[in-house]
């Protein structure tokens, strides 16, 4: 069964602790992308995996078998670098067929093994061409085959579309998914960029500081982040995030103050952990609102600063003098600098953490 499992995994480097007591499970079949900013350790814990670094302490399953003592070959992964690593003289053909070679295989079953991934990354056209001739996305696309075309425990990438153009992102965000499904094999990409993560993952695991801070579906991590750091690296536009005090329960909302405004916030479960005048930070996504007639109890007034037009929708920069506010709305709301806006959050998508940054469920 290809499965890996990372238990209380630790990677030091002198004083510096990059990976600090990870724990990790990825089923057969199961995508799972390490998302984080550069430095926060997602690499450090892929190359644990491959046997490329050792764990100070911890340890790393694949297939059930505990591999900290073995060899990057003995472990039998493959794996797709963020920089292709082709050989230069050989031709498409051979270097998708050079992992083959250790198994033994036979050369018709070789010549197969690459057709067939040839024909399901769209390489057939250029089997015989050398990778100096190759297209950028011509040869990310050589890399995945190569990892792909054997039969290891799992599947590792890093970074492995960072070097593409936006267009031939997506184009290949959609290709790997495709292939990996089929492949019924755990796989783990690393990634700054949340479009890949929320897009090619069954799971993400968000990593700051060697820490993993939240571990979900990609709709979990989006709709639920556990901490203000999920909140805010998590989505475009980013979500806006607003220091506030906590104004007490009345009448089937929540009275928030931020700023010198107040706003109700409708809810009927009582918040038992919210004392008054406690501090909290309001979470609030720019496509959570709509634009109400005049101001109300649940609205916030700011002004235009700023108009991005974004083809069907308009990213709006609001101030209210103590702070910014986000708010996207369709193409055809005409606004204009300088206008008051009054701004309604939908309380089903408002978000509120304490302050200890910890989501208030």
């Amino acid at each position: 069964m290809s499965t890996i499992k990372l238990q209380n995994l630790t990677k030091r480097f002198g004083d510096l602790v990059a990976v600090n007591n990870v724990d990790l499970n990825i089923d057969a079949g199961e995508v799972l992308c390490l998302l984080g900013p550069s430095g926060c350790g997602k690499t450090t814990t892929l190359r644990m995996v491959a046997g490329l670094e050792m764990a100070t302490e911890g340890d790393v399953f694949l297939a059930d078998k505990r591999v900290n003592d073995l060899t990057p070959s003995q472990r039998n992964v493959a794996m797709a670098f963020q920089f292709y690593a082709l050989y230069p003289s050989l031709n498409v053909a051979e270097n998708l067929a050079y992992p083959l070679h250790a198994d033994r295989l036979s050369q018709a079953d070789i010549d197969g093994k690459v057709r067939e991934v040839a024909r399901v990354l769209d390489l057939t056209d250029v089997l015989n061409r050398l990778p100096g001739r190759l297209a950028e996305g011509e040869k990310q696309r050589v890399s995945v085959g190569r990892a792909i075309i054997r039969d290891p425990n799992c599947f590792l990438f890093d970074e492995p579309l960072s070097r593409l153009d936006v267009q031939l992102r997506e184009q290949m965000r959609g290709q790997i998914k495709e292939v990996l499904s089929g492949l019924n094999k755990a796989t783990v990409i690393v990634t700054h960029d949340q479009l890949e993560a929320l897009t090619m993952a069954d799971r993400i695991a968000v990593m700051r500081d060697g820490y993993i801070e939240q571990v979900g579906t990609p709709h979990e991590v989006f709709a639920t982040p556990s901490n203000l750091f999920v909140a805010g690296f998590i989505g475009t536009p980013q979500m806006n995030l607003m220091a506030g005090t906590f104004a007490g329960q009345r009448s089937g909302s929540l009275r928030l103050k931020t700023g010198e405004q107040e706003i109700a916030i409708p809810s009927s479960v009582p918040h038992a952990g919210l004392t008054e005048g406690g501090r909290v930070t309001i979470g609030i996504r720019p496509r959570s609102t709509e634009l109400a007639s005049e101001a109300g109890d649940d609205t916030l007034t700011a002004t235009v600063d700023l108009i991005e037009p974004m083809g069907a929708e308009t990213l709006l920069h609001l101030s209210d003098g103590d702070r910014d506010l986000r708010v996207v709305v369709d193409q055809d709301v005409m606004v204009r600098v300088g206008e008051q806006l009054h701004v309604r959050p939908r309380a089903s998508q408002t978000h509120l953490f304490d302050q200890n940054d910890a989501r208030i469920a």
